[in-house]
Order: C-alpha cells, then sequence, then structure tokens
C-alpha cells in the first residue's frame, strides 16, 4: 500500500481513496463486501458528497457501518462535501452547518475526518465559511478542511479569514484532462495545452502542502465518458495495452499509475462499485512508471511537448 501525507495535517493515508458516488447502486451485502474488500487492500479513506444519490449514498454508508460493528469508526477516514444545492451553490454558514448536520446523521457518526466546500460560490462570503468552520471545529464535528474544484486565488482569498489549514484541493485530472500538467509543459506557447484554466493549482498545491484529489482519473475532458477502450483514444489505449502487458496488470491499473507516479503524491478517487475494479485501482500503488513511460503516455493521450 501507498501512503502519502494528507496536506500539512501531519496525517499520513492511502493514496487511493474510495469514492463512494456510485456505492448506492449496491444492496446491503454487496456494500459490506465491496468495503470489506477495500479494506482488506488498505484502502480506508472514504469520499462521500451530500448531494451524491440525494444523500442515499452516505445513508447506505451509515447503515452498513451500523450493521458491521467490527468497522470500527477509528480505523477509517471519511470525508464528505457540501456546498451544492439544486440550482445553485451555497457556502452559507447557515447552509454549512446545516448540511454537515445532515450529513453525519446519514453516516451514523459524531464527526468527519474531512469536510470540503465542493464548488466555488460566486457570493461566498468567506467570513460566513470561517464562522462555520469555527463552530465545527469547536463542536468536534469536523477535524479538518479542504475545498474541491478551487483555483488559488479562491483559495487564498478564503485563508485570509479561515483559521484551519486548508488541506485538501479536489480537481479533475486523468491522462486526457490533464491541463494541470500541460499548462506547465507549454508555457510560452500559442498552443491549446498552453491555455491555463485552473490558475497553475497543481503549483501551488505543492507550494503550501495542499493535497491535490484526482477526481474521475478515467474519464475524458467535459464529462466525454470513460477512455479506457474509447476508439477517440486508440492510441492511448494501444499504448496502456502494451504497458499494462509489460507489467501484467489491467490497462486501468496502468491509468491509474501514471497519476500516482507525479511527484505531488495526489491521491486517487476511484469512483467504482465493483470490487474487480477497485482491486485493479489498487494494484497501480505496486506499479511505478519510469520517466519515459509516464511521458509516453502523456503524449498518447494528445498532448504534445514544444
Amino acid at each position: 500500500m501507498k501512503y502519502v501525507p494528507l496536506g500539512n495535517s501531519g496525517l499520513t493515508v492511502p493514496a487511493v481513496v474510495v469514492g463512494c458516488m456510485r456505492l448506492g447502486s449496491l444492496n446491503g451485502q454487496e456494500l459490506t463486501r465491496f468495503i470489506h474488500t477495500s479494506l482488506e487492500n488498505g484502502a480506508y479513506f472514504f469520499d462521500h458528497a451530500d448531494i451524491y444519490g440525494g444523500g442515499s449514498c452516505e445513508e447506505h454508508f451509515g447503515a452498513m457501518l451500523r450493521n458491521n460493528p467490527s468497522i470500527r469508526r477509528e480505523d477509517i477516514v471519511l470525508q464528505s462535501k457540501c456546498g451544492i444545492r439544486q440550482g445553485c451553490y451555497d457556502s452559507s454558514k447557515e447552509h454549512i452547518l446545516r448540511s454537515v448536520d445532515g450529513i453525519l446523521k446519514r453516516l451514523q457518526t459524531d464527526y468527519l475526518d474531512v469536510l470540503l466546500i465542493h464548488r466555488p460560490d460566486a457570493l461566498t462570503e468567506p467570513e460566513e465559511v470561517a464562522a462555520a468552520f469555527d463552530e465545527l471545529e469547536r463542536k468536534g464535528k469536523v477535524r479538518y478542511f479542504g475545498v474541491s474544484n478551487h483555483k488559488p486565488m479562491q483559495i487564498e482569498l478564503l485563508k485570509r479569514f479561515v483559521q484551519q489549514p486548508l488541506i485538501i484541493d479536489q480537481m479533475q485530472f486523468s491522462l486526457p484532462a490533464s491541463n494541470m500538467v500541460a499548462n506547465g509543459m507549454e508555457v510560452n506557447m500559442d498552443t491549446p495545452g498552453s491555455v491555463d484554466h485552473d490558475g497553475s493549482v497543481l503549483d501551488y498545491s505543492r507550494l503550501n502542502n495542499m493535497t491535490i484529489q484526482a477526481w474521475s482519473p478515467f474519464q475524458s475532458p467535459n464529462w466525454g465518458g470513460c477512455f479506457l477502450g474509447d476508439d477517440h483514444y486508440r492510441e492511448l489505449n494501444q499504448k496502456l495495452d502494451v504497458l499494462a502487458a509489460q507489467y501484467g496488470v489491467s490497462s486501468t491499473t496502468i491509468a491509474a499509475a501514471w497519476i500516482l507516479r507525479h511527484p505531488a503524491q495526489m491521491q486517487l478517487i476511484t469512483g467504482t462499485a465493483k470490487e474487480s475494479r477497485m482491486k485493479e485501482i489498487i494494484e497501480a500503488e505496486n506499479v511505478r512508471l519510469t520517466r519515459e513511460e509516464w511521458y509516453q503516455l502523456f503524449l498518447a493521450a494528445g498532448h504534445r511537448l514544444p
């Protein structure tokens, strides 16, 4: 199992995070088996959000914990997110506090290890976020805090008021959806990859000891679907297959290993509800691609070197 530092929290956690977005599709027995499989393979960090399944994913997970006393709360890390409402984003103090109470009730726990603000709210009043975080920390409801899909300047604005360290930023990151890397590679170029869509957040996170959590690690840009086996990414899939055969693993494992190879020490959020696929992703922790192989995949995904 590969472990990485969780921002500047002092915690060391698994590099693979169990994304719980699709776990609501499993019945109780299936979910219990899936969670046990994850834990047996060292994946004890679970990522939720209050909007996943309209809250049903958290309810399902909480019921599983209640019915399986052998899974001790102190042996797992629970993370959830709030801030998305139907038709708008809401990072007001009232909404954050109400959301966390709902999350804790659904997960049947007294505290979250980590709470993230899910999306940047155009109407954010950072003083309210700070007041909410202070109350949640004081009451022992949340231990650590972070954000999701935020640019550096949005994080800096929050940090001006928030007392707690912001230790995580969740960002979409995959082989095709890797502008965080490409814009730094194509600096000073008039090429599509040179466009900085996210404010150099990858460099910012490394400078400020924030962990990037890569969501949708097998998705193409703009919700274009899974790139694995997609004819639009024929060259990439051919290269993935060659390396998979070379390492004796699946192409899924190689695609995950590409993310974990980056020196930023990212966490990868899985998002699968299948035990076999979960094992393939965790297996990536045992594969260290060479520098040449990493770049070969980067180029096969449609990127370029100036």
